[in-house]
């Protein structure tokens, strides 16, 4: 009977070598990520370049277009990455936290209270990416789907507040836009860092407003900081 070569353990390698190459690129693809966030809160969406995210990743213009074909969607898969991020962190305080009005007020802080020294760069960069939409389809629909997101994560807490019997049968659609609303347009005065409306300012009108609409109770306290807005 003739003896058999063994083809599996090569195929096995070369299944590992394949993973091990996958994983390299996704880490680089990550890298060139955080890059071009950086370079976005450094010098604004219009002024990053590719030549940028290359140079500060150690690699060649070329490569950055190999995984990102254009800047536009370097940028725009920069941003997502920023939000993911950001509603993965989100995810992970919600856990700890048993009532649906806690959650809200948390959710509010993580907005308004961002744990980064610089929070107005952050919202910097959300500004440039709503200027941005109007004239750029690719840029309109993140901030569409970044929009309808963050809707969303307000909606689902006015739900559950409503359905446990912690909230009042309020609209939770109306609430919900005018929330989101207040807080976009409160994020202005702080990315424009007006005296008027310092961050922490801004964080009890927000929630003076959601507990008078939801009907609980809310009085200022200390909050746990989060990550900057979305």
């Amino acid at each position: 009977m003739k003896e058999q070569t063994g083809t599996a353990p090569g195929a096995g390698e070369r299944r590992r070598e394949a993973g091990s190459a996958r994983d390299s690129g996704e880490q680089r693809r990550e890298q060139m990520l955080r890059a071009a966030l950086e370079v976005i809160l450094e010098r604004g969406y219009a002024e990053t370049r590719i030549a940028d995210v290359a140079e500060r990743t150690g690699t060649s213009p070329a490569l950055v277009i190999y995984y990102f074909k254009t800047r536009d969607q370097l940028l725009t898969e920069a941003i997502r990455y920023s939000e993911d991020t950001w509603y993965a962190e989100n995810v992970r305080r919600m856990e700890d936290i048993p009532t649906a009005a806690g959650r809200l007020t948390e959710l509010v802080a993580m907005i308004c209270l961002p744990e980064n020294p610089e929070p107005r760069l952050y919202w910097l960069m959300w500004l440039d990416l709503w200027a941005f939409s109007p004239r750029n389809p690719g840029v309109a629909a993140v901030r569409q789907k970044s929009d309808e997101r963050w809707r969303e994560a307000i909606r689902s807490i006015v739900l559950a507040g409503q359905e446990a019997g912690e909230f009042a049968p309020v609209d939770a659609d109306d609430f919900t836009i005018t929330l989101a609303g207040l807080l976009d347009g409160l994020a202005v005065q702080i990315a424009l860092e007006d005296p008027e409306v310092p961050p922490s300012r801004a964080y009890e009108l927000a929630m003076q407003m959601a507990a008078g609409q939801l009907g609980f109770d809310w009085k200022p306290a200390p909050v746990r900081a989060g990550k900057r807005g979305r």
